[in-house]
């Protein structure tokens, strides 16, 4: 953030010769300039490249309110916050004005009356563009005076007439004047309340308990919402729906290099999680999103995969502190730890109820055996299933640490099929420690496993290839 500027009346401003735009011009501009510069005004949004923002793009130049339709986990809060780049970094504002109006265009009584009282005096105030974002979670019991307006009754007891416009306490949208409002999940509005926006989202203005009074708000209003064949909560009224200038369906990545971008970007995570293992979890949650099992309509958020990637890792630090590892390491045996805390997270079709566990455990599978194939195309296991053929057997698991995973190998002689095996897992390294590399060989014995080329025995928090 850089620092505000430092004039401080309307004179200064003037004399500056700052130009006042209203506040699509303002968003329309500084969009045109990012396109023109080659710069990405969307950091962060990935898979959206050559459907939903062009389509934004679009909609903010032509200067309409947008609504973005799709289901859970499709980025549609973070597109809203990223308008929020869009803004001047820093834009001049009546000193104490409660709806942060522009020194050259007061909207409300006691502003104009200061205009006219200080003149080129009047003091500013400078806003960032971080204050002229406003979000609210439509809820069922938000109400007019939150969004809009009421009376003020400690305004009236101070001795004003109830006919006073400035009895009024303004909502969320009139102090969003000259700002971006985004309203989460619009059907959870209660109808009576959405037909309350209709007046903001044409005329411009507010109408608040049969008050005459006409303020030229700037906002734009951007909201969410889900498709109206899932949401039984609520629907966007017809009118209100026609008030927004462009309705925009989002979509989950459709490419796996943009689903792993994802995961990577928002998973905090508390150990190393390698890139096989992230992959494993983007093909999981895509595989969820075309199984008949799963209940589509609900969708599978990415925060699925996100929080996969989140417990994979949490398992890798408690097996590291409990035994002692130097390194906390993910390993493939930790992915059974995920489907056994995400299964909450997805809505099955009624007629797989007790399978859940079953469809689950066969998607993953289908996941780990789709990424082995890409990472393995063209390796040789010939001499290591011989090997385990011939009664050798591999120890892994929850509990049992990467140096024990390594050591408990079968010997191959001079083949050095295990430093193959991590170089396609780790390429360039061949694993910096004994973590990844414990994570490549077991990638690899899984893969034969569900090749059936080899078995597998899994009892408590050991499992034995063999």
């Amino acid at each position: 953030m850089t620092v505000a500027p430092t004039l401080s009346t309307v004179g200064e401003l003037r004399a500056a010769g700052h130009v006042q735009k209203t506040l699509r011009t303002e968003i329309r501009d500084n969009l045109l300039a990012k396109l023109a510069a080659g710069e990405n005004p969307w950091e962060g949004l990935h898979g959206l490249e050559d459907t939903v923002l062009p389509q934004l793009e679009r909609a903010l130049l032509a200067g309409h309110d947008v609504v973005l339709l799709g289901e859970r986990g499709q980025g549609k809060t973070r597109i809203l916050r990223t308008l929020m780049g869009l803004l001047d970094e820093w834009t001049p504002v009546i000193s104490g004005s409660e709806l942060g109006e522009h020194p050259f265009d007061p909207v409300t009584a006691t502003s104009r009356a200061a205009v006219a009282e200080y003149g080129d005096d009047l003091r500013i105030s400078w806003k960032h563009r971080t204050e002229r974002y406003s979000e609210k979670l439509a809820t069922p019991d938000t109400s007019v005076a939150d969004l809009i307006g009421d009376v003020d009754p400690m305004k009236v007891a101070e001795g004003r007439s109830l006919g006073d416009p400035e009895t009024i306490h303004f909502g969320l949208i009139p102090r969003s004047h000259r700002g971006i409002v985004a309203i989460n999940e619009l059907p959870d509005l209660a109808e009576r309340i959405q037909v309350a926006m209709l007046n903001v989202m044409e005329e411009r203005d507010i109408q608040i308990r049969g008050y005459v009074l006409r303020l030229p708000l700037d906002v734009l209003v951007v909201a969410s919402a889900n498709p109206e064949d899932y949401t039984n909560r609520g629907r966007i009224i017809t009118p209100l729906k026609d008030r927004f200038g462009a309705e925009i369906r989002t979509h989950y990545p459709t490419e796996l290099e943009s689903e792993i971008a994802v995961i990577r970007q928002e998973a905090e995570l508390v150990a190393d999680v390698p890139a096989p293992l992230l992959e494993i979890l983007a093909r999981f949650t895509r595989n969820l999103r075309d199984s008949t099992a799963v209940d589509q309509r609900s969708g599978v958020s990415a925060r699925f995969a996100i929080a996969g990637a989140e417990t994979i890792a949490a398992s890798a630090l408690r097996r590291a502190t409990v035994h002692g590892e130097d390194h906390a390491v993910a390993r493939v045996v930790d992915l059974e730890t995920a489907v056994d805390v995400l299964g909450g997270k997805i809505e099955f079709e009624s007629g797989e109820e007790g399978r859940e566990e079953e469809i689950l455990t066969h998607l993953l599978r289908t996941a780990i055996a789709e990424t082995v194939r890409g990472r393995f195309r063209g390796v040789d296991f010939a001499l290591l299933v011989d090997v385990i053929e011939g009664g050798a057997m591999v120890t892994t698991g929850e509990g049992v640490t990467a140096r024990d995973v390594l050591t408990g190998l079968p010997v191959l002689g001079e083949s050095e099929l295990y430093d193959e095996v991590c170089e396609r897992v780790f390429p360039g390294t061949g694993g910096v420690n004994d973590g990844e590399r414990a994570c490549a060989i077991e990638l690899a014995l899984e893969g034969l496993f569900l090749a059936r080329k080899i078995g597998k025995d899994t009892d408590g928090s050991e499992t034995v290839y063999g």
